[in-house]
């Protein structure tokens, strides 16, 4: 089962049966969404999803409000008339609006694989109904977004997605999609530090390629020896000591010196070794 119709299957079994006014909300919110076609004051809500289709049969019965349930190839529809409904304008308290927008996201919403992407969407085919939810869910500090072309809502934020689940009264989903959000970003944290550490390894050892070539070097041009004694003194120890660290190799020494000074000498040593190349 999709992380989607979990959320459904949640919502569905919310037990607002013995409140008229959030029952009619819900069913206003169906009405509203992008699954349902207005014809002549008859609503017909399609779905593919069972727990919807359940959920607005039982709504509808609770209700008194007569409707032909069908099902067409594997799609269930609802057809009911709509005039039986309060006005969307008549809802004015938190918990209707947040039975309005419930039956809005059953009716036409969805939410994509969060361990894949946090995208989260309403289809909608009215643009002053998408400016609606926009804003009743802005004055409850949820941030949703619509794409002009279709009037979409979406949600690509983690924590705006957290938010949303929650107002609608989906819990048990909000605890597994930030256990999912916590774990990604757990991930992701151990993935930019092993980058971030292979990256450094990898300059570490780039540079004692070097340093070693160069040492190399002044050996085979019987050079070596004319190096001051604290760069023949390095140079022995990164010899012997290729994989280590600059720090590491400052301790090593008769009199250990910082990674700052260890740096400066081998830098010097490939300089000289540099001169050497030029003048031959």
């Amino acid at each position: 089962m999709s992380f989607s119709s979990e959320i459904k299957e949640e919502l569905s079994k919310i037990n607002t049966f013995s409140k008229k006014n959030l029952m009619e909300a819900e069913i206003v919110g169906y009405s509203l969404s992008f699954n349902s076609n207005k014809n002549n004051e008859i609503i017909e809500f399609v779905t593919e999803n069972e727990f919807n289709i359940e959920r607005i049969y039982k709504i509808l019965f609770k209700l008194n409000i007569d409707y032909e349930p069908e099902i067409k190839r594997k799609v269930y529809v609802a057809k009911f008339k709509i005039d039986q409904l309060p006005n969307i304008e008549e809802f004015k308290t938190e918990e209707e609006i947040k039975a309005i927008i419930r039956g809005i996201f059953l009716g036409s919403g969805s939410l994509s694989d969060p361990n894949k992407k946090y995208h989260l969407e309403i289809l909608i085919k009215n643009k002053d109904v998408a400016q609606y939810i926009k804003n009743v869910l802005k004055q409850s500090g949820i941030e949703i977004k619509i794409l002009e072309t279709n009037n979409t809502l979406y949600i690509k934020e983690g924590e705006e997605i957290s938010k949303f689940l929650a107002f609608v009264g989906a819990q048990k989903s909000v605890l597994k999609f930030e256990e999912i959000r916590v774990m990604k970003e757990m991930r992701n944290s151990v993935n930019r530090i092993v980058n971030c550490e292979t990256a450094n390894l990898n300059k570490t050892v780039e540079a004692a390629v070097v340093q070693v070539e160069a040492i190399k070097f002044l050996k085979k041009m019987k050079k070596f020896e004319e190096l001051p004694p604290n760069l023949i003194e390095i140079a022995e120890v990164r010899l012997e000591n290729p994989e280590a660290s600059l720090k590491e190799l400052g301790q090593l020494l008769e009199e250990p010196i910082g990674k700052s000074g260890v740096n400066h000498r081998l830098k010097r040593i490939i300089e000289i070794a540099d001169e050497i190349k030029k003048g031959n």
